[in-house]
């Protein structure tokens, strides 16, 4: 395909998932539970932190969550002591556990206390074109608090060569504006240009087999060319093209 095909395909596939149909099997269910912002932010975050692996047990243990923080996550991170940790004892998603989920919802707290929430620090560190330094930002605000080094790998940091595939989901949820209305847009400070694609193994290798990368790795490195080739396709919104690249990868095996 040609540079014209390319994009013409890629709209076409776009369109096709980037549907409300979208929402009912994917993570981005658990976030639109709530209409608050901070409601939503909050539980965009958690639910990102644990989508990896198979897709039903990260919708199970997300709405789980969801009801451990009685369905009010900024309530309970604003108000939460370390007595009401208690019931959430035992919490497990693959190797992030309750000792991790303790550090996060007292980071989450310490932020929106400190630090005027998450929109803040990353507004504060994103620029014009790039998302990677204010994921890196992002990082060491998280981990400010005492911590076992063992949570810390629940963050990436693209600065390290990471792909931050869950952390630029997060942030394509709360920044992209979508017509749809699957994306949220709610953080208006940050512009969509800006995003990186969330690169995992299935967008990976449906962009190899389409020329947009050839990087082998899934890294920092990759997510760099596969933004610079989706930017050529649209340079105001390049992150749509994550939808394509997701259901021909997941739903076509293409």
């Amino acid at each position: 395909m040609n540079k014209k095909e390319l994009k013409e395909f890629l709209d076409f596939k776009t369109k096709q998932y980037n549907q409300p149909e979208f929402i009912e099997t994917d993570p981005i269910q658990i976030p639109h539970q709530f209409s608050k912002k901070e409601d939503i932010e909050i539980s965009g975050f958690l639910t990102a932190t644990i989508a990896w692996g198979n897709r039903k047990s990260i919708l199970k243990n997300a709405h789980r969550l969801m009801e451990l923080l009685d369905n009010a996550p900024f309530e309970f991170i604003s108000q939460h002591e370390e007595s009401d940790l208690e019931k959430l004892t035992g919490f497990v998603h693959r190797t992030f556990n309750e000792i991790d989920l303790f550090y996060f919802l007292n980071a989450l707290q310490h932020i929106y206390k400190n630090h005027e929430g998450l929109e803040k620090i990353f507004t504060t560190h994103a620029t014009k074109s790039d998302l990677q330094l204010a994921i890196h930002e992002f990082k060491k605000l998280f981990f400010e608090l005492p911590h076992l080094p063992r949570t810390q790998k629940h963050v990436s940091d693209p600065l390290k060569n990471s792909a931050a595939k869950r952390i630029n989901m997060f942030l394509r949820w709360m920044v992209r504006n979508d017509d749809q209305n699957i994306d949220f847009g709610i953080w208006k400070n940050i512009s969509p240009a800006a995003l990186s694609c969330p690169l995992d193994i299935h967008s990976g290798n449906v962009a190899r087999k389409l020329n947009l990368l050839s990087r082998k790795q899934n890294d920092a490195k990759a997510v760099k060319e596969l933004d610079t080739n989706l930017r050529k396709l649209d340079k105001n919104d390049p992150v749509k093209y994550d939808f394509a690249l997701f259901g021909l990868g997941v739903f076509e095996k293409f």
